[in-house]
């Protein structure tokens, strides 16, 4: 992976649609804010912050700081039917470690479902035959550009012994993916992307007897998220 770059992630990641009157993008939003100016305030290893005035919808001139991210995904991975792949790893900002679902940064240009088939290998070591498109979702509205889009991985083969970064060390385990849930609600899994992705997991499933979902080709145009919206 990566250092975080000045890219934003609006080139990555093409906009979510939504109900009419509820979104809005550019002029056509009655609430839009107006860039009056742009500067990066901290440019560091893993973040980027900018800090940028603005015109508001009522003519209010003020500053807004945010975090610039690449993007990322997360991987719901399943061994079988009723098993999902975790992992525990130790989150510095909070000093403790988490019980998360793999997941990872985009690279420069990378196409999220490649980014996502490379962070499964690189931290369980498993690939998988079989991917499924879940969603995206924005993790941080309030001070962060990131979107994190989440895939179902089925099939899964072991094909070797992890390749993680020097420094990233995790504890890859199993669980029934049903326990989860209750985990999410009993405080055992905090983690906001893992916690979504348990949920989407649960609607997903629950449509199973349904017609199937389309799979996701293994290559597709640059930056498409394939079936957003449809799944």
């Amino acid at each position: 992976m990566v250092p975080c770059c000045a890219l934003s992630v609006a080139e990555n990641f093409p906009s979510a649609p939504g109900p009419s009157g509820l979104t809005g993008e550019g002029a056509s939003d009655p609430l839009v804010e107006v860039t009056l100016e742009s500067q990066v305030a901290y440019d560091g290893v893993f973040i980027q912050v900018v800090r940028d005035r603005v015109r508001c919808a009522d003519g209010h001139v003020a500053v807004r700081e945010y975090i610039r991210h690449p993007g990322a995904v997360l991987i719901v991975a399943m061994t079988d039917a009723d098993t999902v792949l975790l992992e525990r790893q130790f989150r510095y900002s909070l000093r403790r470690s988490f019980v998360e679902m793999p997941a990872g940064k985009l690279e420069t240009g990378e196409d999220p479902l490649a980014c996502a088939q490379r962070e499964l290998l690189e931290e369980t070591g498993y690939r998988a035959a079989r991917w499924d498109w879940l969603g995206a979702f924005h993790n941080a509205i309030g001070y962060s550009d990131e979107q994190i889009a989440v895939y179902l991985a089925r099939d899964l083969s072991f094909v070797g012994a992890t390749s993680t970064e020097p420094g990233e060390v995790l504890e890859v385990f199993r669980a029934p993916w049903r326990e989860l849930l209750q985990w999410t609600n009993s405080g055992i899994i905090t983690d906001v992307k893992t916690i979504v992705a348990v949920h989407w997991l649960e609607h997903f499933l629950a449509r199973s007897e349904a017609p199937a979902a389309a799979t996701v080709p293994a290559t597709g145009p640059r930056g498409a998220l394939p079936g957003a919206g449809t799944a």
